[in-house]
């Protein structure tokens, strides 16, 4: 599992690992934390007190110092990975679920005429309606979308990275998540 480090204002920054947390815990870097220990760490034992050094791990750290991130302001980049999870692995044109291996990024303008690989030209289609469409418009080869691309929020997208997310986590991602979102249903 990783934590969650977000910026004195509660803006995600990354996921780091327990140790690079530790790392922060060490050096006074904490701010503030969310969520239940989930993770001790031990460290050496000390010589005077013969205690065992340790350090107890929140799922969610913010960073004292740390310039309030702009990646709120940037466009998520855009993985197959991402797009599949922003679209609940359901076709835009046949409404199927399908398995990740059955699914292809699907550009609604086709590069070859001029169409940009972004969030808001990419949708989620299984291969037999993305052969289907080929290198036409949706009107072209009479297929609507049943349902229109977003550009995922800078939550949103800490969520569509695919890692194992913890209650913690989840809960204080999706508090800034739109309703509107797909990844509340």
């Amino acid at each position: 599992m990783e934590v969650l480090q977000v910026d004195v204002s509660g803006r995600p920054q990354s996921w780091i690992s327990a140790k690079e947390a530790a790392v922060i815990y060490a050096s006074d870097g904490i701010a503030w934390t969310l969520g239940e220990i989930f993770r001790v760490l031990r460290g050496g034992t000390q010589r005077r007190t013969g205690l065992q050094s340790r350090i107890e791990v929140h799922p969610i750290v913010a960073v004292r110092g740390c310039v309030p991130s702009r990646a709120w302001r940037q466009v998520p980049a855009l993985s197959n990975t991402k797009l599949f999870s922003r679209d609940r692995l359901v076709c835009a044109y046949c409404g199927g679920r399908f398995q990740v291996d059955s699914l292809t990024r699907e550009h609604i303008v086709p590069t070859s005429r001029g169409g940009l690989d972004s969030w808001m030209n990419c949708i989620t289609a299984c291969r037999p309606c993305n052969g289907r469409k080929g290198n036409r418009l949706p009107e072209e080869a009479r297929m609507s979308l049943m349902y229109l691309p977003y550009v995922p929020s800078l939550h949103e997208d800490m969520i569509l990275q695919g890692r194992r997310i913890l209650t913690n986590q989840m809960e204080f991602l999706l508090a800034s998540v739109p309703r509107t979102s797909r990844l509340h249903s």
